[in-house]
């Protein structure tokens, strides 16, 4: 590769000038500013266009693997370390390498049936959440100041000879050499890459579930739910579960229940209002004290998106990171860390172009290290949220045979070596790019020879 490396900059750089392409990134969410980290911390420039008028805190409680935090290693040390000061672990010692503790729903947590503990970990994992307001505040810090513009809602992507251009709801329009779209499970870019010819996969997947989620100060929780609260548990019961886990440090609670819904989601995009009496009918057969958390909710439904059939990540000089490329379900907890793996990735491969034309070969070779993978979690991702709810067709309502599921499935998401993606990723790049200027050699000199 090193012999690859040293005749590809010498070509580029004797043969024609370097120009450092400009680049947007669409969604200040945390693909998005992870790549914008990645970048600044690599000395590329990039704008970042947002459609709120600030960091959306909508899903706060965010858990990250072993696999996330190498990412933000990855991406910029200084991301991981300040991480580390406000990252929330499980409260107590026998839970601190347990991912989740799964238990019963129903009245008593299943200590009738003499159930008490379901440990889901490993000894090398360590619990890490932390409150997305938190996350998004170190990831700002991290970026130049004004690199994120809000209230910049894209309407449209679209390629303009060898640019792309933006179109914004307000009328402008602004050109850049790539765009990366980091817009969501909904986003425009999706459209852009995959449009003309998988337009079957453009618009997300209805899961089957939709949600109802809330956060509780952590001595209320403790006041209802006793030794359960402060460590992450998963409460399952037939067709619906609720996972609670703590962040802000351990001064909050997150929860979120599940519940399948095998109707079409005919409300648009958005989440719906229900009331207090909808829910509890929902979640009719659970404990009560699992019933009391839903003081602590608002009472609105939140449907459920994935996108399990991506066929590409790339399409000229557009590029798909995070849930537009990759929605997934949160069973694994690994929704968010496939973002930061995106952007592990994309940053170096950028930060190894020199001119706009070697864009596309960065985002080939970041679609053949990421995609598969990443499509891998999507579907693995819902799989685990039918089990938790005991549709699993192996596992059923059986709580062992749940459990030992569990502690199977997650070690290959965990482990990954993400510097060996990024090694072949490197080579696959100068591949490309020596290929393509092999090429323009051929087709200058048969121009010379017919003249």
């Amino acid at each position: 590769m090193e012999s690859i490396r040293r005749n590809i900059g010498k070509d580029l750089q004797i043969d024609r000038p370097l120009q450092a392409p400009t680049i947007a990134i669409l969604g200040a969410g945390i693909g998005g500013l992870a790549l914008a980290i990645g970048l600044a911390k690599r000395n590329v420039q990039v704008t970042v266009y947002e459609a709120a008028e600030q960091f959306s805190t909508v899903g706060a409680g965010i858990g990250l693997g072993p696999n996330s935090l190498n990412a933000m290693d990855l991406i910029d040390p200084i991301f991981r370390e300040r991480y580390d000061k406000v990252k929330t672990k499980n409260e107590k010692p026998e839970f601190e390498h347990s991912m989740f503790d799964a238990l019963y729903a129903e009245e008593g947590f299943g200590e009738k049936r003499g159930w008490t503990r379901g440990l889901i970990g490993a000894p090398y994992f360590t619990r890490s959440s932390a409150h997305r307001k938190d996350l998004l505040n170190i990831m700002e810090s991290l970026i130049p100041e004004g690199t994120v513009k809000f209230r910049s809602r894209a309407c449209a992507v679209e390629k303009i000879g060898d640019k792309v251009c933006i179109k914004f709801q307000d009328g402008t329009v602004q050109t850049f050499d790539a765009v990366v779209g980091c817009d969501g499970v909904k986003g425009i870019t999706r459209q852009t890459v995959l449009g003309e010819t998988t337009p079957e996969e453009v618009q997300p997947s209805l899961c089957g579930m939709y949600i109802y989620r809330g956060i509780i100060p952590m001595e209320k929780a403790k006041e209802i739910l006793g030794i359960h609260a402060g460590d992450a548990k998963y409460f399952m019961a037939k067709g619906k579960a609720v996972v609670v886990y703590p962040i802000s440090q351990g001064r909050e609670e997150n929860f979120v229940f599940f519940v399948q819904d095998p109707n079409p989601w005919l409300h648009g995009d958005n989440e719906i209002p229900c009331t207090k009496e909808d829910m509890l009918k929902d979640l009719e057969g659970f404990d009560d004290r699992l019933l009391k958390l839903l003081d602590y909710a608002k009472p609105l439904r939140w449907p459920t998106w994935h996108h399990p059939r991506t066929s590409t990540y790339f399409k000229g000089r557009v590029c798909l990171l995070g849930d537009v490329a990759h929605a997934c379900t949160p069973h694994q907890a690994a929704g968010a860390g496939q973002g930061l793996e995106d952007a592990a990735v994309l940053s170096h491969l950028v930060s190894l172009v020199k001119a706009p034309n070697e864009l596309e070969a960065a985002f080939q070779a970041y679609d053949a290290a990421r995609r598969v993978r990443a499509q891998k979690v999507v579907l693995t991702s819902f799989e685990a949220g039918l089990i938790y709810i005991w549709r699993g067709r192996d596992t059923e309502d059986d709580m062992s045979k749940i459990v030992e599921n569990a502690n199977h499935r997650l070690h290959w998401i965990w482990q990954h070596d993400l510097k060996a993606d990024i090694r072949k990723a490197e080579e696959e790049f100068f591949r490309l790019v020596l290929e393509q200027f092999c090429v323009l050699q051929i087709v200058t000199r048969s121009r010379l020879c017919r003249g």
